[in-house]
């Protein structure tokens, strides 16, 4: 039996795939690993790579928080944020992590601190995972031609 997997943030569907074979979550308590029949589950996502398999292809998403509802047969992501790996550009996301270290260096207050803070993080994962999707060359992607322009 194939697992459903949706991925969503409040702007839009990110990606879907009905014909998965594992998908693995960023979970607040640790990476989890989702394979059709699994018993239902509702948890917290923490900044962090979500990894989709089918067959040989995978596709993998950036996802920066949000909740994961977990059915035997289906996985709903609601993320707060989500980027496909194809879409993050290693330069910006340095740079972003290089602004986001000046900003916390030079001392911001409060709420402009968490943001520095938030902003560092999302750029941090977006460079760990560019730089690890470059070091392993081109894979296979999932996506239909209608998805691909995500």
């Amino acid at each position: 039996m194939p697992l459903h997997i949706e991925l969503v943030t409040q702007e839009k569907k990110v990606f879907e795939e009905a014909d998965a074979d594992i998908v693995i979550v960023p979970a607040v308590e640790g990476e989890m690993g989702v394979l059709p029949n699994h018993a239902p589950v509702l948890t917290t996502l923490t900044f962090g790579e979500l990894v989709v398999r089918k067959g040989a292809a995978e596709e993998r998403f950036a996802v920066y928080g949000g909740v994961v509802d977990v059915r035997p047969d289906k996985v709903v992501v609601l993320a707060d944020l989500a980027e496909s790996s194809y879409a993050l550009d290693l330069e910006m996301a340095q740079a972003a992590r290089d602004r986001a270290r000046q900003l916390l260096d030079d001392g911001l207050p409060g709420a402009d601190n968490r943001e520095a803070e938030l902003a560092l993080r999302r750029a941090n994962l977006a460079v760990r995972i560019s730089q690890k999707i470059r070091s392993r060359g081109s894979m296979l992607r999932i996506l239909d031609e209608e998805s691909a322009e995500i």
